[in-house]
């Protein structure tokens, strides 16, 4: 029998990883609150836990809505040209095959917010909370999580691609963490044992047993749970469930159908992840900050966006994964109307956000911004109503709040949230 030090740190890394972040029980009782507690106003219809799985593509740095999916043809009007939509309306001419899939897609064109800086903006964006000092909120993966339970046996329930997790479960057990894939090429690293797995069983059970003494003198759940989070770990690393983080796995001329880009792979993954039963899979693709460079910018990350997008959206469409998956596509912030300097700033006030899939209305353009782009003009959502939306097509009973380490109710998307029903079909 080995002894633990036959084994390389790296092994160790992925196991405590794992045991840290992808695995978990499912939530506290006292994390949760009565009825009364909430301030959400849950409303019924058809799109009520229809996602059950969720693909929320973040672009980072602010999509620029104007060239994008709010075009204009005045002063605010960017190098691009407009493109007519198959659902008979107009994007940008950046997004030509997205145009052709836009018969299938929801787009929202009247989101708006009120901060104006990158790392506060994205916490906002994926938690629907501001950031504070006291209390680290949970991003929607974990959420569900919490609320719904685990959404596989052995895979984890959330997973970030293309982004550290550095935040995620918030003030939830470390368990709900969402599982990162900085590389979606590399996948889900060090799965497979470098020796033979019972051996590797046996140096745990040793740990198991030093450990003994420490549980029985602090009899509380999550100190157990690691123990629980091993042994997760080893039944991944000894099934075939793995397999859905191995790219290789898929017949070359899909993953060339997905361009090989980091963005287009990731989305490849993430398709793998939630056909798998991991629940909600968030990629993210930066580079989208154009202060300077507009026409650079746009020229480099438009075609991958537009191609990825239509991709995903298409295969989705063939596998018959719509009717019960929800794709997100959002960023932090807009652009600004006026371009200086070659390129357009921060603007939070305005910009857009789509929904494909899960009940969705397909062909839907919902709100609008005025005819610079610089403001909403009709039906405002926040990116607290659409956390609520989101979270309700989940299946998550938003009058049944989280409830903080400090005894706050936390509702999806914040206590002024709404649900935005007339995106659903």
């Amino acid at each position: 029998m080995h002894s633990l030090k036959d084994y390389t740190l790296a092994r160790r890394s992925f196991i405590k990883r794992c045991a840290a972040s992808a695995f978990g029980l499912t939530c506290l009782p006292f994390l949760t609150t009565p009825a009364s507690a909430a301030a959400v106003d849950t409303p019924l219809g058809a799109g009520f836990g229809k996602a059950k799985r969720v693909i929320f593509l973040f672009i980072g740095g602010g999509l620029t809505h104007i060239d994008t999916f709010d075009p204009k043809t005045g002063p605010s009007k960017g190098p691009g040209g407009i493109v007519a939509t198959k659902a008979g309306d107009q994007f940008g001419s950046w997004l030509g095959k997205t145009a052709r899939v836009a018969d299938k897609m929801t787009v929202i064109r009247s989101m708006s917010a009120k901060i104006g800086t990158h790392r506060e903006a994205s916490y906002f964006m994926r938690t629907a909370y501001k950031e504070s000092s006291t209390i680290q909120h949970p991003m929607l993966g974990a959420y569900a999580q919490a609320k719904l339970g685990k959404s596989h046996e052995v895979l984890p329930s959330t997973v970030s691609v293309c982004r550290d997790a550095g935040y995620g479960n918030g003030f939830l057990p470390a368990s709900m963490s969402p599982l990162p894939i900085l590389d979606p090429e590399a996948g889900l690293q060090y799965i497979k044992p470098t020796g033979e797995l019972a051996d590797l069983q046996a140096s745990l059970d040793q740990l198991n047993q030093l450990d003994e003494p420490f549980r029985e003198h602090y009899p509380d759940r999550n100190v157990k749970a690691y123990t629980d989070f091993y042994d997760d770990a080893i039944r991944l690393m000894g099934g075939k469930d793995g397999e859905a983080f191995d790219l290789s796995k898929e017949p070359k001329e899909v993953r060339e159908a997905y361009g090989l880009t980091k963005f287009g792979q990731g989305c490849l993954l993430a398709r793998r992840l939630v056909e798998s039963g991991v629940r909600f899979v968030e990629v993210q693709f930066g580079g989208w900050d154009f202060h300077k460079n507009l026409v650079q910018g746009l020229e480099e990350q438009a075609p991958i966006l537009d191609h990825v997008y239509s991709t995903l959206i298409t295969d989705l469409d063939q596998r018959g994964m719509l009717d019960d998956t929800l794709v997100v596509l959002t960023s932090e912030f807009g652009r600004t109307p006026t371009i200086k300097s070659g390129g357009r700033n921060h603007h939070p006030a305005a910009f857009s956000a789509a929904l494909v899939g899960a009940g969705t209305r397909a062909g839907y353009i919902h709100g609008a911004t005025d005819e610079l782009g610089k403001s909403v003009a009709e039906k405002p959502v926040t990116p607290g109503d659409l956390h609520a939306t989101i979270g309700w097509a989940m299946g998550i009973d938003l009058k049944q709040p989280l409830i903080s380490p400090t005894g706050r109710p936390i509702p999806v998307g914040g206590h002024q949230a709404k649900v935005v029903t007339d995106v659903f079909a």
